[in-house]
């Protein structure tokens, strides 16, 4: 068989003999180096009785009874030979010479031409006798030349099939076909590497190829913006005004004459058509914009003077601004301090005593600016958290509240020398953004977190912490603030991403409080403006104001019902106010955009 390197051997067996009218002639096919030959053996039969051509199975097991063919033989008839298909030059020589002595030669098929052959003489006359054998002694009928033709047929199939796999399993092995794994690639050589241009002014190298020396050490960077101020008081030295110290000292005595403090006002709230008419008669001009911090607004506070306007403003960087909008030019009313080292979020005039500007950051420090000393006391300082609010517990304002961004919140008494806290306590919250005191009743405080709102009463505080006794739910995004209305706490604005503004009834607090009012407004200011706080009038309990992204830019009043009041336009707000605030007795608002402007609105 093929693959083995034996030499080709004819064996006589009985098996052939057994098979009477068949004589099965070996044929010597050589297939050279890896050359692959197709081996064919035609039968020698004879037309039996009937006149049909038998079958090598029906000859096999044919009946006795039945004549066998004869066929006529000139030399012995062979078994099927066990045949080598690949074999040495030499050893077939041997086999051809040994073959050459026979005295009658057998009939070779070869791979194309002898079944070509075959099948032009199956085709010709059936009535001319065809002999398998080379001196024609044998006649075929036209069936048994039909039968010989589909054995060659079938042969040269078979053949061809074998060629084909033969041929299929070579290229394979000729052409390699890459693996779809992943490989890894090659590094490329050195020398096929681009070699990129270097500066030899960054190797300090100079042209000529001679190191050029050492520059010079620099001198060390700035102080990181966030870095903690020294603790324990400032001077009030604005950083604007250092040459005109005796125009700022004449400025303070004027503040100090301003800052003495007041009675509650006992007037009535006006109606809302009057509120209408004072609003609309509210202008700004040139003279009532300015720019009073380097950065970005973040809070601000009116003093609640009714003889002069100052408004207090402090931005992202730590900057606090003082403008006195009675100077002119306007420029020379501003006056700059640098109080803190990080946001300053929260500030505010104190109500018993208007000379004191309290203003809180994110660095953990709370200072008071005191007019009548020109310093600025530090209130309270806690390095180990943010702080986010505060506000008065008391009408003496002596007594603070803070909230941390932690969710802490601490009691800070101003009169206990030091800076630390009376007591602190954690609210359960997740953070703490804003916080508020209830204008009435002082033991209650609302404080707004990341999704939820909590009212706390500070009776019920306990060693573990406290309970909030009450919540505002129905919030589905970041909260910004949380706010009670100012003369009865009845109610409660709050501002949230989600694009609303609502209000709650807080006038019972032992039960749950409902929303009276939700109302649709473009809260997503983004990374670069500050959030919108809605924050109420303190002359009128219904309605509050809050910034707005519609253009033309404007700021929006609204009633707690959710209709319109007014809006705020002219052509010169030109920018988007996030954070207003409303003087406590006179028509006037201001608004900080982020740029560090302040815009007036007066009536």
């Amino acid at each position: 068989m093929a693959g083995s390197g034996e030499p080709l051997q004819v064996n006589e067996s009985n098996s052939a003999q057994s098979i009477p009218g068949v004589s099965l002639t070996p044929q010597q096919t050589v297939i050279l180096q890896k050359q692959a030959q197709v081996l064919l053996f035609p039968f020698v039969v004879k037309k039996s009785k009937q006149g049909q051509m038998m079958s090598l199975h029906s000859l096999s097991e044919n009946s006795p009874n039945e004549e066998r063919p004869k066929v006529k033989r000139k030399h012995r008839e062979l078994g099927a030979p066990k045949r080598k298909a690949v074999f040495p030059k030499e050893e077939y020589r041997q086999q051809r010479s040994a073959l050459g002595s026979q005295t009658e030669p057998s009939v070779v098929m070869p791979r194309n031409a002898k079944c070509n052959e075959m099948q032009s003489n199956q085709d010709g006359d059936g009535d001319e006798n065809e002999t398998a054998d080379i001196d024609g002694s044998i006649e075929l009928s036209a069936y048994e030349k039909k039968r010989l033709k589909n054995i060659s047929e079938n042969a040269e199939f078979f053949a061809s099939l074998h060629l084909v796999e033969t041929a299929a399993r070579l290229r394979e092995m000729l052409t390699k076909r890459p693996s779809h794994g992943t490989k890894r690639k090659k590094p490329k050589k050195a020398e096929d590497e681009i070699v990129c241009r270097r500066s030899m002014r960054l190797l300090k190298i100079d042209p000529s190829g001679v190191p050029l020396p050492d520059p010079p050490p620099q001198p060390e960077s700035v102080v990181d913006q966030y870095t903690l101020l020294p603790p324990g008081p400032l001077e009030m030295i604005p950083e604007n005004q250092t040459a005109q110290n005796e125009m700022f000292k004449g400025v303070l005595q004027m503040w100090i004459k301003i800052s003495q403090p007041r009675n509650k006002s006992t007037e009535k709230l006006s109606g809302m058509k009057r509120y209408q008419a004072n609003l609309t008669r509210m202008v700004i001009a040139e003279d009532t914009l300015c720019k009073v911090t380097k950065n970005r607004i973040c809070c601000m506070a009116i003093h609640p003077s009714e003889t002069r306007t100052l408004v207090a403003a402090g931005d992202r960087l730590g900057q606090v601004g003082l403008w006195d909008l009675t100077q002119q030019p306007r420029e020379n009313g501003v006056f700059t301090f640098t109080l803190h080292s990080n946001t300053v979020s929260c500030m505010d005039f104190s109500p018993a005593n208007p000379a004191h500007l309290l203003s809180l950051s994110y660095d953990g420090t709370v200072r008071c600016g005191d007019f009548t000393r020109t310093v600025f006391e530090e209130v309270y300082r806690n390095e180990e958290c943010s702080l986010s609010s505060f506000d008065f517990l008391g009408d003496d304002a002596s007594t603070l509240i803070v909230g941390h961004w932690n969710a802490d919140v601490a009691i800070v008494d101003r009169r206990t020398p030091g800076t630390s806290y009376e007591k602190i306590f954690n609210s359960n919250m997740s953070i703490i953004r804003t916080l508020q005191v209830h204008p009435v009743n002082r033991q209650y405080f609302i404080a707004a977190g990341a999704r939820d709102v909590h009212i706390y009463d500070l009776r019920h505080i306990t060693s573990k912490g406290m309970k909030p006794l009450n919540f505002l739910t129905q919030h589905s995004k970041s909260l910004a603030s949380a706010y009670f209305s100012p003369v009865t706490g009845n109610r409660v604005v709050t501002t949230c991403f989600d694009n609303y503004l609502r209000v709650f009834d807080t006038s019972c607090m032992s039960s749950k409080i409902p929303l009276l009012t939700s109302i649709r407004h473009n809260t997503n200011t983004g990374r670069w403006l500050t959030r919108f706080r809605a924050v109420w009038d303190p002359k009128q309990e219904d309605c509050f104001i809050v910034g707005s992204m519609a253009r033309p830019r404007r700021i929006d009043v609204f009633h707690e019902s959710g209709e319109l009041v007014h809006s705020f336009l002219d052509e010169c707000l030109a920018s988007v106010c996030s954070i207003n605030v409303m003087h406590p007795t006179q028509n006037i608002l201001a608004g900080g955009n982020c740029s560090g402007k302040i815009h007036v609105f007066k009536g």
